[in-house]
């Protein structure tokens, strides 16, 4: 029996003859430009933005000339996330999480547009005179060089046109990127063997009627190619219902079922043949004519009649171009079973379109080969449609996943739709690109919607990058990660302070190592001795403010002057008292006690001098070593409802912070204040509030305010005129609990309607087989996206504010002689394997 099996080598049918000038050139004359694109992340695109490059692809199609075609690729290749495990310098922390998020499964998303131009004959050809079915290809010779050069100029304004835009930018692709090198396979290999590594010469190619296939691989083609598969209507993006509310629209693009929301491997290709509009719309009108004169003898004749006039209607009363195009998706599975339910899933996301989705299993083996970079001009005829360049753009995906930030500081945070790590900069690159003009931050979110954990990943990471953390907190939020520090670190660093009776917290505010006060230092001690001396709702006068200031000056000339002056609030009040108010008696020009009464200050004042009911608070012997601890914590919850205390001790430790920061330079320092901000939001605090944001960013830090009480945020002008208005990365956590009160909050932090959406958005379609919460951050009203804060339990143990929680770790760390470590890694343990049962 003869056997009928057609065996050929790649290289016989290899429709590409070379690599020229960074283009590609077929064998049959076609020239080919290739670009990679790199599109906006998923989930922060507004219907505005889509329109945008909706109407930027149209114009940048619009220039290219006739006999163009336009082929965008999108590859999205299943791949596993690679924990950094060998890396020896990681944390317990670090490379726990590491190994939580390893082999994590995502989709790789790469995006590919090839510009071809060929020539009116081989645009019309049929899928029988592709390359694939020709015995031998001959390379054809470039007879008109002038529409070569035509092209290539049309190729550059394309360019031009879509980097213009704000979301969309091409890169053109280079020789090696193509055709790889001898390490790395380049798009032509991974095409041949539909993989982002490998060579296509390890695998051999099936492609028969029945079944194409690459390596152990099957395809499974599904194509929209003709009209009657393609929805009613199309826009350029719609409503996301998963994460859209009564109040909020989340927008996907129109194509968006069969890109990132399609879990499997495949390639999603795009088509627009431009040809000759004037002579399509010709041929139409002839067809029209023929149609008219044969609607007697059947009714689908005047049917489609009615439907080419209402064509060329359109065509000339809008001045559309008229081209032909192609859309399809190709899969693939090594398993049959897979590949069965792969065929369903693609099916239904064509479906959720609604386009009616077909199995394409003729013409399978050349669309294919059409698909080869460089090849578009294969293109079988018939498997196109006609229609114009707006409608056809609306079935481009515009959107893609979670992308790194090219910086080697950052926090590591999970992407919401796979949970695939992203590493995110919220601090050095946004300041960089002028995103954010200083790095202080606002976080805002009610009881339970996961702040703690959210300011823990990020405070540990940060210290973990060489910061210098300080947190003043109210709740015992981060004792576990402060006491795992001090342990690893046996005592030199983790530092827990905690208000008591026995052992207050202390401060000598005029005290300086080398005696230089600088204007900042001295405006600072002012602030703090007006906070002391007036309430909240009390008036201070310009009079009363250029005073005191004065005796400060006057008080640090004497201390500089005679070093046997011990500096300290006591020596200042006996200053005060003894001589500066002799030297107001003795003025020229009286100052009287309606203008600054000094005798009402130094009695508001004596509660701190010595004898007084808090003379330990600014009289300290000792300062408090904070230069070397890069990981302190200000634990100050017996003292927040004492109103005259709090504030106070929040400002002693503030100022302890600046001191911190004036002398380590080119270090990273950090200051995160919980709800202690209250205590310090007053009026005669707000200038010192501003000083402390405006003196952290000239010192290379970031002041870091976090409160759950909205009711605080929206009433208080200070607030917003403080802290709001100097923080230019905003995050929020879930908002639910304040959905009545959103427009409020909206209001006062600035919100654009898309950043609001996003923010409604939160936990609305969380992953049930994951835990984690999500989080919002915006950047300078610029950027914004909503991410998981998703841990190992490790992490969870380290971070939880839950009661029980804490008792069962700090117990198991007492059993082991303090190892709170050890604890965490044998009840992380203990509470996976309990999962897996």
């Amino acid at each position: 029996m003869r056997n009928k099996s057609k065996i050929t080598t790649l290289e016989s049918k290899f429709p590409l003859l070379s690599i020229e000038q960074g283009c590609m050139v077929s064998k049959d004359a076609d020239i080919t430009v290739a670009f990679r694109v790199e599109l906006p992340e998923l989930f922060t695109v507004t219907s505005t933005e889509y329109e945008a490059m909706h109407s930027a692809w149209h114009k940048a199609i619009k220039v290219l000339p006739n006999y163009s075609i336009v082929h965008k690729q999108d590859w999205f290749i299943k791949e596993d996330y690679q924990g950094k495990l060998s890396d020896g310098g990681l944390s317990f922390l670090a490379r726990s999480s590491e190994r939580h998020f390893n082999e994590r499964p995502y989709l790789h998303h790469s995006v590919y547009l090839f510009l071809t131009k060929t020539n009116k004959q081989r645009m019309a050809q049929q899928s029988n005179f592709s390359s694939l079915c020709r015995g031998h290809l001959l390379p054809k010779e470039i007879t008109n060089k002038d529409e070569v050069m035509k092209f290539m100029e049309a190729v550059d304004q394309f360019e031009r046109i879509i980097n213009d835009t704000e979301q969309i930018r091409i890169v053109r692709m280079t020789e090696e990127e193509l055709i790889g090198t001898k390490e790395k396979g380049g798009l032509l290999d991974r095409y041949f063997s539909l993989s982002e590594e490998g060579h296509a010469s390890l695998e051999d190619i099936r492609l028969g009627a029945d079944l194409v296939r690459m390596g152990d691989n099957m395809l499974c083609l599904h194509t929209l190619s003709d009209t009657d598969d393609l929805p009613t209507t199309v826009s350029t993006d719609s409503r996301y219902e998963r994460l859209s509310t009564d109040r909020s629209d989340c927008r996907l693009s129109f194509a968006s079922p069969v890109g990132l929301m399609l879990p499997c491997n495949h390639i999603y290709n795009q088509y627009l043949f431009i040809e000759d509009s004037d002579a399509n719309l010709e041929r139409f009108e002839k067809q029209a004519r023929n149609m008219h004169s044969l609607a007697r003898y059947s009714r689908s004749n005047q049917i489609n009649e009615e439907w080419i006039q209402e064509y060329l209607n359109i065509a000339h009363s809008q001045g559309l171009t008229s081209i032909r195009a192609h859309f399809n998706v190709l899969a693939w599975s090594s398993d049959k079973e897979e590949l069965r339910q792969i065929k369903n899933d693609v099916g239904s996301a064509l479906a959720l379109m609604e386009c009616h989705p077909r199995h394409n299993t003729i013409d399978a083996a050349t669309l294919y080969w059409a698909g080869i970079p460089g090849n578009a001009a294969d293109f079988p005829a018939e498997e196109s449609f006609y229609t114009f360049i707006e409608p056809a753009l609306c079935f481009f995906t515009a959107e893609t996943n979670y992308k790194d930030s090219l910086s080697p500081f950052g926090i590591k945070m999970a992407d919401r739709l796979s949970g695939k790590p992203v590493h995110l900069d919220i601090s050095d690159l946004p300041m960089k690109k002028g995103v954010i003009t200083n790095r202080n931050k606002f976080i805002l979110g009610p009881s339970g919607s996961g702040k703690s954990f959210f300011t823990n990943h990020m405070v540990r990471q940060y210290y973990e990058q060489g910061a210098h953390v300080l947190l003043v907190d109210t709740g015992n939020s981060y004792q576990g990660l402060c006491e795992l520090i001090h342990r690893k670190t046996k005592g030199d660093d983790g530092v827990y302070f905690t208000y008591t009776n026995e052992s207050p917290i202390s401060f000598n505010p005029f005290y300086t190592d080398d005696y230089f006060f600088d204007v900042e230092k001295r405006e600072s001690i002012c602030t703090l001795l007006l906070t002391l001396w007036k309430s909240a709702d009390e008036h201070i006068t310009k009079t009363e403010a250029g005073e005191l200031g004065s005796a400060v000056n006057s008080y640090i000339e004497l201390i500089c002057a005679d070093h046997s002056v011990t500096p300290c609030f006591n020596t200042f009040y006996e200053y005060l008292r003894d001589v500066y108010r002799k030297d107001m008696e003795k003025r020229d020009i009286k100052v009287t006690l309606s203008d600054f009464n000094i005798n009402n200050l130094l009695t508001t004042l004596k509660q701190y001098y010595k004898g007084g009911r808090y003379d330990f608070l600014l009289n300290s012997d000792k300062n408090i070593d904070l230069l070397s601890k890069r990981f302190i914590v200000f634990e100050i919850d017996q003292v927040k409802d004492n109103k005259d205390l709090f504030p106070v001790v929040t400002i002693i430790i503030m100022e302890a912070f600046i001191n911190k920061m004036r002398r380590l330079k080119g270090i990273r320092k950090m200051i995160l204040i919980e709800e202690a901000w209250k205590a310090i939001a007053s009026a005669n605090m707000a200038d010192y509030i501003k000083y402390l944001y405006k003196t952290v960013r000239k010192y290379f830090g970031e002041a870091i305010v976090v409160t759950q009480e909205v009711d605080d945020i929206i009433q208080s002008p200070i607030v917003k005129e403080s802290i709001i208005n100097n923080s230019d990365c905003k995050i929020l956590l879930d908002q639910r609990k304040y959905m009545t009160k959103f427009d409020g909050i909206q209001a006062m932090l600035g919100l654009s309607e898309k950043e609001k959406s996003q923010i409604l958005s939160i936990n609305q379609n969380n992953d049930p087989n994951r835990l984690y919460k999500e989080v919002w951050i915006g950047l300078g009203g610029m950027q914004s996206a909503v991410y998981a804060t998703e841990v190992s339990m490790e992490e969870y143990l380290t971070y939880t504010t839950e009661e029980t929680e804490k008792v069962e770790v700090m117990n198991r760390a007492a059993q082991l002689g303090g190892d709170i470590e050890t604890a965490i890694r044998q009840l992380a343990i203990e509470k996976r394997n309990n999962k897996k049962k």
